[in-house]
């Protein structure tokens, strides 16, 4: 019998280059990393809710890491502060690129959602702070529904959307990059207790080097940048500081210019390289380990009946919805912000509502305000809870408006003498399409106008 040469494939080992590209590129897309993160939740509420239950948090507790230097941390833990930095450094690289080159850069075009982002993390926060202190409670979980997780969000849009607008998506985008930068920036003020000052600066002084090298000496090769960023991130979290900001701060300071021959734009170019990670492995783990709550009707009827969680599901379910479409409706009533072409202001309920789907960092703002584990079962429960409602409102909505722009669609490409050329095209008037203004094409049978001399001719000429 003939040798095999093919090397022989081992479990867990490194995938052939076609396997390896086809795996990448799917988690680069919005829907296979919702449905990575989805699955990684399911996993962990039928782990906790079962009778391996006791394994799971023996799992989730473990402690692991060099005690010498503080980092004697919990699996929990590391998936926290440690793998959400590589989630929060691709949110920053794409934020970078959205304020240099990409929406946010023209101040008209970035007003709406900029205004719907900020309104859409005030109101939330204030719905909290009113069902809770109404009933008794504190405004320790003021932030828990401010955040809004775009993972998740933009997977409910992909796998709805056929014919909803582009706008929608881009709209969407452009809301939760300002929504990651606004959490960020409340996970370092008001979640920084206590300051390391010397390794603050060290944490400061490592990023100036990170910015030297990457933008003003052009040196290329990870095995420089990696155990930096390793630096960058032991000293961050030893100074107090929630290290997911070094994650943040690091994509901040990566270049957008184009870079050399190639064309290449670092920001995007290391960003693409790194989103499978976040959405493969970092963003999935975080969420096996944060979102394994015991679900029962005890659990249920507590956060209905206890006034913090039941903050944060209305401040989700509700305060998103009144804050990301009442802050666009107000800066287009009483600004020059103006909705886009494309959209419509259904459509901006409905980017409201997915909105209101703050799973991974409204998690992890949790895990920061409620330090005690058995009121941190039940925020925890409170967020999955109003992200549910919010996702299952958004569908519907959504539904709706595809149906509406499907019908459009059809219309638009109808075809019933089979000529080639849209009926719509054939109308005595302009059509009116769900973006623009259909414009009406030469008659059959009259030539094109055309500069050239070779100018093509309708057919039947």
């Amino acid at each position: 019998m003939p040798a095999d040469n093919r090397r022989t494939r081992t479990f867990l080992g490194r995938l052939p280059l076609p396997e390896h590209t086809f795996v990448a590129d799917a988690l680069r897309t919005e829907t296979v990393g919702g449905m990575v993160l989805l699955a990684a939740a399911a996993v962990a509420l039928v782990w906790a809710n079962t009778p391996l239950s006791g394994a799971y948090e023996s799992v989730r507790d473990f402690h692991f890491g060099i005690e010498a230097l503080g980092l004697d941390l919990s699996v929990a833990h590391w998936t926290a502060d440690g793998l959400l930095a590589v989630f929060f450094f691709v949110a920053g690289a794409e934020l970078k690129r959205e304020l240099v080159v990409g929406e946010l850069r023209h101040p008209g075009t970035a007003a709406l959602p900029v205004v719907a982002a900020v309104s859409g993390m005030a109101v939330p926060a204030l719905f909290y702070g009113l069902v809770a202190t109404s009933t008794g409670g504190t405004w320790n979980g003021w932030a828990v529904p401010m955040a809004t997780d775009i993972a998740f969000a933009l997977g409910v849009l992909a796998v709805i959307d056929t014919h909803l607008p582009s706008a929608l998506r881009a709209f969407l985008l452009t809301l939760a990059v300002v929504d990651d930068l606004g959490a960020i920036v409340v996970i370092a003020v008001f979640y920084t207790h206590t300051i390391n000052l010397a390794a603050l600066v060290g944490a400061v002084l490592g990023l100036g080097l990170f910015f030297h090298l990457h933008d003003r000496r052009r040196v290329h090769g990870w095995y420089w940048y990696l155990p930096l960023a390793l630096v960058i991130w032991g000293l961050t979290y030893t100074s107090g500081v929630h290290a997911t900001v070094a994650g943040v701060a690091m994509g901040l300071l990566l270049r957008v210019a184009k870079d050399g021959e190639k064309g290449r734009r670092p920001a995007e170019h290391i960003a693409h390289l790194v989103r499978p990670l976040s959405a493969g492995v970092a963003v999935p783990l975080f969420a096996l380990f944060s979102a394994g709550v015991s679900v029962s009707g005890d659990t249920l009827g507590e956060v209905l009946g206890r006034p913090e969680p039941l903050g944060v599901v209305v401040g989700l379910a509700v305060g998103k919805v009144v804050g990301v479409f009442g802050g666009c409706y107000l800066a287009a009533r009483f600004t020059r912000a103006r909705l886009s072409p494309g959209l419509a202001w259904p459509d901006v309920i409905a980017v409201a509502m997915l909105a209101g789907i703050g799973f991974t960092v409204s998690l992890l703002i949790g895990e920061l305000a409620y330090p005690d584990p058995a009121d941190l079962e039940r925020i925890k429960a409170g967020v999955l809870l109003g992200s549910l409602a919010s996702a299952l409102m958004a569908c519907v909505l959504l539904k709706l408006r595809n149906n509406k722009y499907r019908r459009l669609y059809e219309e638009e490409t109808l075809d019933e003498n089979a000529d080639g050329v849209p009926d719509v095209y054939q109308q005595d008037h302009p059509v009116r399409s769900r973006n623009s203004v259909v414009p009406q094409p030469p008659p059959v049978g009259r030539p094109h106008r055309d500069d050239g001399p070779d100018a093509p001719s309708a057919p039947g000429r």
